[in-house]
Formats: structure tokens, sequence, C-alpha cells
């Protein structure tokens, strides 16, 4: 008679009628929607950020100055992308920790030391991004770079205190995200470059500058941008070894997108050189990509070109501020949402100011940015190679593939090596 009692028959009514087991399948569905989009937003978050003002003119720059022998530093920018990325955005979800305070975990105060680093160099890249931004606008309607910075900045303080704008630049991003890739596959075929030449010095370049590849690794995977990904991953609650094969996907696919931009981009702009047209790398009007657009696609290229690049700018300024400040905490524990969001809108304020009183020229300021990251680089590298080989029990007894610490660990000795032949070129890439 018990198992036919009225208690029995609504606790299985209750475990597996159609409308309870409705739930449990709308509710799987609200999870797996809500991990695919921290993922998209974690790829999302990386690219822009790779994919900004700075990777785009400083592959404009040299690519008008080295030819295609730059070719080199694109394979290699995209290989040590690969190397840096998955060991870290691996290390980071699977211990649930911020990068600073993993290190820290690690090596005592070394996260304190990444953090500063980071910070500083954050700076340096929302500089370079504001005035990217202003850039984009003097390409698109002919404006004062200053007066497009300034106007791009207050517009990115608009979107960190407006979440409703926030969500349509996101959606506005992807479009126009869209529209930069077809913009330059069409400038790359319209400007014929000399395709075999480029392969041949993909592998077998005729000199290689440390100080180009310095510069490109850090404006597409230097100072912030190494974290921006992971540590949205964290935000959105994606962590633990269970989201292993997902974050390993998210970077992998991230990396190709932006590597197989950054080479298109790369040929569009040798076309034009090949041609024989002198592109301007460092007078004070200075915009290479924008001239390089100008030249193959004529004057709605320029405007287009001027929009992508200002969207660029705008995406980046947001990614440097958003990853930046999210190294704050592990000096301020219990750093609220509101105090986060204040401390991003006084970081993108600081970069305006010194933005509009530094003397140096956009362009310059770009390339630099992108070279002082390249030297930040090797020591967050380092501390997460540690972590790899010797403090395993931080990842949460994951075991980090030894092939990819081998690989982690040769790339973080020639990050060294190249930072330390490239510190006085990278220097002089501020005029001074």
């Amino acid at each position: 008679m018990s198992d036919h009692s009225p208690g029995n028959d609504e606790t299985r009514t209750a475990d597996h009628s159609p409308a309870s087991s409705g739930k449990v399948a709308v509710e799987a569905q609200r999870f797996a929607r809500s991990r695919k989009a921290s993922l998209i937003g974690a790829i999302f978050m990386m690219a822009t950020s790779a994919i900004g003002p700075g990777f785009i003119t400083q592959t404009a720059t040299f690519t008008a100055t080295m030819g295609a022998a730059f070719a080199f530093g694109i394979l290699a920018s995209i290989l040590i992308d690969f190397a840096i990325q998955l060991n870290v955005w691996r290390m980071i979800t699977v211990s649930g920790k911020r990068a600073s305070d993993l290190a820290n975990a690690a090596i005592p105060y070394s996260g304190y030391l990444l953090a500063v680093l980071v910070i500083i160099g954050g700076f340096v890249f929302n500089i370079g991004n504001i005035a990217g931004a202003g850039l984009g606008i003097n390409a698109m309607l002919g404006l004062d770079p200053r007066i497009g910075g300034l106007i791009s900045a207050l517009i990115a303080i608009g979107i960190f205190i407006s979440k409703k704008a926030g969500i349509a630049i996101d959606r506005a991003m992807i479009v126009l995200g869209l529209v930069m890739i077809a913009l330059t596959i069409y400038v790359a075929i319209v400007s014929q470059p000399p395709v075999g030449d480029a392969l041949r010095q993909t592998v077998l370049p005729d000199f290689i500058d440390f100080a180009a590849i310095t510069t490109i690794v850090g404006g597409t995977v230097g100072g912030y941008i190494t974290y921006a990904g992971a540590h949205r991953l964290l935000d959105s609650g994606t962590a633990g070894p269970e989201n292993i094969k997902e974050v390993s996907r998210a970077a992998v696919n991230g990396i190709l997108v932006t590597g197989i931009m950054r080479y298109i981009l790369f040929l569009a702009v040798l076309g034009v050189v090949a041609s024989g047209v002198v592109i301007d790398t460092s007078s004070a009007q200075a915009n290479p990509a924008a001239q390089a657009f100008q030249f193959a696609a004529g004057e709605w290229g320029l405007r287009a070109f001027g929009l992508v690049f200002w969207a660029a700018g705008i995406s980046s300024v947001i990614g440097a501020a958003y990853t930046s400040v999210s190294f704050f905490t592990v000096f301020f524990k219990n750093m609220t949402d509101r105090a986060r969001s204040y401390t991003t809108v006084g970081f993108v304020a600081v970069s305006l100011v010194i933005y509009l009183i530094v003397g140096t020229t956009p362009a310059a300021l770009l390339v630099f940015a992108g070279g002082f990251n390249g030297l930040v680089l090797p020591v967050g590298l380092t501390i997460f190679m540690y972590i790899g080989w010797f403090r395993r029990d931080l990842l949460g007894g994951h075991r980090h593939p030894v092939w990819l610490l081998v690989v982690g660990t040769i790339v973080t000795a020639l990050t060294w090596y190249m930072g330390a032949r490239s510190v006085v070129p990278i220097f002089q890439f501020l005029g001074y």
C-alpha cells in the first residue's frame, strides 16, 4: 500500500512529470547558451584587442619599411601567440584565479609586479588606442586627431557608464568587424600583392628585424591582451578543468581569426607598397594604413577604413581599460563592481589627458605601445611557465600538457632575447 500512497505519487510526479523534465531541459539549454556566449565573448575580447588600431598601424608601418620580409614577422607572431594564449588561458581558467592572484600564489609578491607592469602597459596601450580612434575620425571626417581622440574617449566613458550602450556597441562591433574583413580582403585583391615573394619570405626572409617582431607580438598579445580573454571567461563563470576543451578551442579559434586577418592586412599593404607608392610613416599627419586603403580603394575606401579604424580604436579602449582594471583587484580585494566602473572611467580619462598633452604623433604612439608591451610580455610568461612546471598544485589537479610547456618555455626564452635586442629601437619609435 505504501508504494501507492499519495505522498509517493506526488514525489513521483515532481521527479518525472513532463513539466519538470521540460524545465530541466530549458535550464540545460540556458546553461549551454550561457557558456557558449561566454566563450564567444572571450574570443571577441581577445580578437578586438588584438585587431586594434595598434596592430593595423604596426602592420602597415613595418610592411611599408620592410616590404615582403615582414611576412616572417607575421608568421612568428602567430606562432608565438599560439604558444602564449593556449598556456595562459588554460592555466587561468583551470585555476579559477586571475593572473595576478595565481602569480602571488606561486611566487609571493610576483602578482603585484605583474599587475603593475600590465596596468602601466595598459595605460600605454590605451593612450595609443585613443590616438588610433582619433586617426579613425580623421580619416572618416577630416577632424584633427586630438579632437577625434577626445570625442572617442568620451564615448568610451559613456559606454562604461551605460550598460545598454555597451550592448549596442558590442553588436555594432560585430558588424563593423565584418566590414573591416571584407574591406581588407577587397584591398588585398585590388592591390595585387606579390604573393609568391610574400610566401617565400614567410619562411625564408631576406632579413629579420627583431624590434618589428617584438612590436607586432606586443601589439597582438602583449600586456593586457595576454589575459583579456581568460579574465573575461572568469567573470562569466567559465572556469575549472571541466571546461578545458572549450577554453582551448576558443583560444585556438581566436588566434586563427586574428592570424588570418593579420596576413590579409599585410598582403593588402604589401600590394600598395610593391606598386611603388611611398607611404608616410613618420610625419605628424601619418596614418600609414589609411594611405594604403585610400590608394587601393579611393575616397570611399578611406572613409570606410576610417569608420572601421575608429571602431577598432573604441573596442580596444574598452578592452584595455576593462582588463587593466581587473588587475587592480589584487591590491583591493573587496573592490565592488561600482568601484571597478569608476576606476575604469578614471583609467580612460587619465589616458586621454596624457594623449592630449604628449607631443608624439598618433601613429608613432601606436607602434611604441606594441613595442613597450612586447618588452613587458616575457615577465608574465616566465611566471606562468614556472607555475606549469613546478606548481601544478595550483591548477586544480589538472595536468598541463608537457608539449605546451616545452613550446611555451621556448617562446618565453625567445621573447626575452627579442626584448633585449629591441629595447633601444622600440623607444626610438617615440622619436627620442
